[in-house]
């Protein structure tokens, strides 16, 4: 039976490995400060103390723009698992639907031709049009800002850190070479000691270099960050304009609705009768009307007092007054007697319908 092995190279294996041992070695005596270290240049640590704020805050923007779009924290691991496999994340109702669900069902169990149910259904309706301005928004937020922020946190972020990662390595190699030219105790030892120190020179200017240079083009990524925050918030704008056009046609829609009228029952006894004179009713605006009292001085005392001064008035677009009636003594063809909690009066027929046997009508 053949059997393939891996080809290993011993020698390359060993190399490795008292690398590794080096740099353990390297940073346990600068942990403990025995031994010196190479310091970054002024400018590089300028540039990695700008890419850790960069990385810090973007990553909280992210997960507070998320929350903001999907305040249940289930879902969203859903959604990340359902991305991480590639799969199409699942449709989910939002509370607002739920809630409009509801409504236009309990509207339709309590009678479409009763107005609380008209009124259910057309606020029901009304938040399934919020409901799918909010599935937009969020799609359209996550398209234009948290997609992309979090494609630079996945991509050159974690470029940048893998190459900071390989430039520390080869600034410990750099200064485990110092460490053993210092040591050399031969002449041999010291050339070979020095032509190793060459060499992770070189490979630790070249790796500076490459780190530089992507953590330079952070400020271009900050620049296209400032372009997909404007279109969020121009998403916000458009998702918040549809949410307020939605709600005041609704408004409208239910000031259209005929309301209920309510009514007012008076004792007849607590009616007393007065002369045609007393009372007229006019016009006082295009939405008001009014109702004065000018009681002449030789009617009885008591209802003068409560009729002086006496107006009543009320919006003409609003629901009818109800009051309670009786006929004049004598009888008049033009006035009827009329009460309303403590206001008495006389009212013209023309301006009033009759309710039913009891007299209530409707001003």
């Amino acid at each position: 039976m053949n059997i393939n092995l891996p080809n290993f190279n011993v020698k390359n294996l060993v190399k490795e490995a008292g690398s590794t041992i080096s740099r353990v070695v390297q940073l346990t005596e600068e942990k403990l400060g025995t031994t010196e270290r190479t310091e970054y240049d002024l400018h590089f640590q300028n540039l990695a103390e700008r890419a850790d704020v960069t990385k810090t805050w973007t990553e909280k923007i992210v997960r507070d723009t998320e929350s903001v779009l999907i305040p249940n924290p289930q879902n969203r691991v859903e959604d990340f698992i359902f991305e991480k496999i590639e799969k199409s994340k699942p449709k989910r109702l939002s509370n607002l639907e739920h809630l409009a669900l509801d409504m236009i069902e309990a509207g339709g169990d309590f009678g479409q031709d009763l107005p609380y149910g008209q009124a259910l259904i057309k606020v029901g309706q009304a938040e399934q049009k919020l409901g799918q301005c909010e599935h937009d928004f969020i799609a359209t937020s996550g398209i234009c800002f948290t997609q992309p922020l979090r494609k630079f946190l996945d991509g050159e972020m974690k470029t940048i850190s893998k190459e900071r990662g390989i430039l520390e390595t080869k600034r410990l190699d750099l200064d485990a070479c110092k460490n053993r030219v210092k040591k050399a105790r031969s002449m041999l030892g010291q050339q070979s000691a020095e032509r190793d120190l060459r060499v992770a020179q070189a490979e630790f200017d070249r790796q500076s270099e490459i780190t530089k240079l992507l953590l330079d083009g952070i400020s271009t990524s900050q620049a296209s960050h400032l372009r997909h925050l404007h279109a969020f918030v121009q998403a916000q704008v458009r998702y918040y304009k549809q949410c307020g056009d939605t709600m005041e046609q609704l408004q409208r829609e239910l000031a259209k609705m005929q309301h209920p009228k309510p009514r007012l029952r008076i004792n007849s006894e607590d009616v007393d009768g007065g002369p045609p004179s007393s009372v007229s009713m006019h016009s006082c605006d295009s939405d008001s009307v009014a109702l004065d009292s000018d009681p002449d001085p030789d009617q009885n005392s008591s209802i003068s007092n409560l009729l002086d001064d006496i107006r009543i008035e009320f919006d003409a677009s609003a629901i009818s007054t109800v009051i309670f009636v009786t006929e004049c003594s004598p009888v008049n063809e033009d006035y009827m007697y009329g009460k309303q909690g403590l206001m008495k009066g006389l009212v013209p027929r023309a301006f009033v319908e009759m309710l039913d046997e009891e007299h209530d009508i409707t001003l």
